[in-house]
Formats: C-alpha cells, sequence, structure tokens
C-alpha cells in the first residue's frame, strides 16, 4: 500500500510541474512576460513566445538581429527581462515590454554613437523605444549593438 501511495505522489508531481511547463507565463504590468530567472537560449526564446501581440514579432526581430551583430552572444532572463551580454564580462542590452511599446536598453548607451534616443534616470543608460507601428533601423540597431558589446558590460 505504501509503494502504491508514494507510486501516485510521483505522478501527481510530474503532472503538476507538465502543467506548470505548459501554462502561459504570467503577463505583469505592461504585458511584461514572467519568467523564471534562467541563462541561455532557451528562457530567452520562451520570454519572446510568450511576449503578448505585435510584440513578439518584435522580440524576435530584436534577439535575431543581436544575434547575427554578436555571434557569441551569451543569454539569460533575470527580473523579468531578456538580458544579451558576453560571458565573464557582463550585460550591455535587455528589453522588456511597456504597455505601448519595447523597450530596449543599452546599458552603456551615452557612450554610443549616436547615442541611442530615449534618456534614464541612471546615467549611463539610454533606451530606444519600439512602438507598433515603428520600422526598426536595423542598421542603427546593429551598429549599436555592435558597439555596445565591445564595451564593459553591466554587472547584475
Amino acid at each position: 500500500m505504501a509503494h502504491n501511495t508514494s507510486k501516485k505522489s510521483a505522478n501527481s508531481a510530474k503532472k503538476a510541474i507538465a502543467k506548470r511547463v505548459a501554462a502561459k507565463p504570467k503577463l505583469l504590468s505592461g504585458g511584461n512576460p514572467q519568467i523564471a530567472k534562467a541563462y541561455g537560449d532557451a528562457p530567452v526564446q520562451a520570454f519572446i513566445a510568450a511576449m503578448p501581440g505585435w510584440k513578439q514579432d518584435v522580440g524576435r526581430r530584436l534577439d535575431a538581429l543581436i544575434v547575427a551583430a554578436v555571434p557569441n552572444v551569451y543569454k539569460a532572463v533575470k527580473w523579468n527581462t531578456p538580458l544579451y551580454g558576453i560571458e565573464g564580462q557582463g550585460w550591455f542590452l535587455g528589453f522588456h515590454c511597456i504597455t505601448k511599446y519595447v523597450k530596449v536598453a543599452f546599458f552603456r548607451g551615452r557612450s554610443l554613437s549616436p547615442v541611442p534616443p530615449v534618456e534614464s534616470r541612471q546615467k549611463e543608460v539610454r533606451y530606444l523605444h519600439i512602438h507598433e507601428d515603428d520600422p526598426i533601423d536595423e542598421t542603427q540597431f546593429t551598429a549599436w549593438v555592435v558597439q555596445a558589446s565591445q564595451l564593459p558590460g553591466e554587472r547584475m
């Protein structure tokens, strides 16, 4: 009887895990997906897949541009934000969903040329806001990514 009970407990635990994995991530304010902290491409792809509506296409395109510009890019999701960096050197970029746009943060943005358009309360950080009907200037974005990847990264 004890063996049967432990088998049922194990099956229940497996089903609970499978249900959590299959469930769509909760969307936080602004539609930002809640993804557990993890390193690598898989959690970043899970974040992008959970981005709502048109923002998902923006996330896919940003990820593809970053990977093309920095083939050895290191990825993670921390604080419900996909981060991109150089392993052992820190993070140079992250993005997340805001209600009406996708906010791209360049952690050393004041050192980029030209400087990304949106100021931050943090001295070095600059933002790029991408709204639904905004085309991404892929040439400029890629230039910023390349420059940012060559600067000292943020330790987080």
